[in-house]
């Protein structure tokens, strides 16, 4: 029976408090985007990013800009495994506090562990957990942010920090039992077999990498340090402490998108998700600048650019799962945002 060590961030667990996740988890990025063919400025521009906030580690960038980035990113670049790329190269030092919580442990063993420990204090709405499966441990990670819904970037980054973090002790050939990621599976996949070295499975419930026990018994951390360990550990603490949750309007925004496939969201069902009364839910986004009828409009279009950027879904599928009960309502409404209909929208994405 498989025994869950380090539960973190999930559904039914308290939210860690920070603002999203820290900029250190960007490190390199502006140059490893340009090495890849994108235009910067129009990556960051488009993703709402400052590049001043990536010089300091220590900053917090919100989750929701850091996965549109990587997103951005692999768009713009034509590189669609831009994430794999950008994991493969990043090595744990590069992480900065989170790093150094799996650099500065004892055993290998033990820096899997804190790493899983002390990632909700480096990012928030993120499912992080280290599962005894018996002969091996179970690495999951899942972004459960509702706002974020294109997140195979930041999967495969991800996989690819905690795999270079085990391979900085374990040597370069090291490779899990197996890896799952819960997109599907994209053209490039033998790419993500020759970098893991093990079977990779996708459209699976979780991001995973699957550690045989028998390889971290009795390995040591090269750079091991007791001393720097718990200075970091409560540094980064201090920091995910100090943090705040995600806002109102991004809490509003979730609810919306989970109630528009039951149809057109109202107000006070909203209101009432989200423990509020109808006018305080109008008050609180009047103060945000939003009415309730412009998040709603404001949701569907993220949504529909969403949706029409999976090339395999049919376009007559889209209206109601934004809400709407005509397909041409859907489609008044995409012409009044974009200018064009849906189909000239894909045809243009290519």
């Amino acid at each position: 029976m498989s025994q869950l060590l380090f539960p973190s961030a999930s559904l039914n667990a308290p939210m860690v408090s920070n603002v999203g996740v820290l900029s250190a988890a960007a490190s390199g990025l502006d140059s490893f985007i340009t090495g890849q063919g994108g235009d910067l400025d129009r990556v960051f521009g488009r993703a709402g990013i400052d590049p001043e906030q990536l010089r300091h580690p220590a900053l917090s960038l919100a989750l929701t800009n850091y996965c549109q980035v990587l997103e951005e990113a692999a768009r713009q670049s034509g590189c669609d495994n831009f994430g794999l790329r950008y994991g493969q190269q990043f090595q744990p030092q590069a992480l900065g506090l989170l790093g150094y919580v799996g650099l500065c442990s004892e055993t290998v063993e033990d820096a899997l562990k804190n790493f899983a420990a002390a990632f909700p204090y480096h990012q928030h709405s993120t499912l992080i957990r280290l599962v005894d499966c018996g002969e091996c441990y179970r690495f999951d990670y899942q972004v459960r942010h509702g706002a974020i819904l294109d997140r195979r970037q930041d999967a495969e980054l991800t996989m690819g920090m905690a795999l270079n973090l085990l391979r900085h002790a374990l040597g370069r050939d090291w490779t899990p039992r197996a890896v799952a990621f819960e997109h599907a599976r994209p053209e490039g996949w033998q790419e993500h077999s020759r970098v893991f070295g093990a079977p990779v499975q996708f459209e699976r419930a979780c991001n995973s990498l699957l550690v045989p026990k028998g390889d971290l018994h009795g390995q040591l951390m090269p750079e091991r340090d007791p001393t720097l360990l718990f200075l970091v550990q409560d540094v980064i603490r201090r920091l995910g402490e100090q943090g705040a949750r995600p806002s109102l309007v991004e809490d509003a925004g979730t609810q919306i998108r989970l109630a528009l496939a039951e149809g057109e969201p109202s107000l006070e069902l909203i209101a009432e998700r989200l423990e509020l009364t109808a006018a305080g839910l109008q008050r609180r986004l009047r103060e945000a600048g939003l009415s309730f009828s412009q998040l709603v409009e404001q949701t569907r279009r993220e949504l529909a650019v969403h949706y029409l950027r999976q090339r395999q879904r049919p376009i007559s599928e889209l209206a109601p799962l934004l809400g709407y009960s005509e397909t041409s309502a859907f489609s008044r409404a995409f012409r009044r945002w974009f200018g064009v209909s849906p189909r000239q929208w894909r045809g243009d994405e290519r």
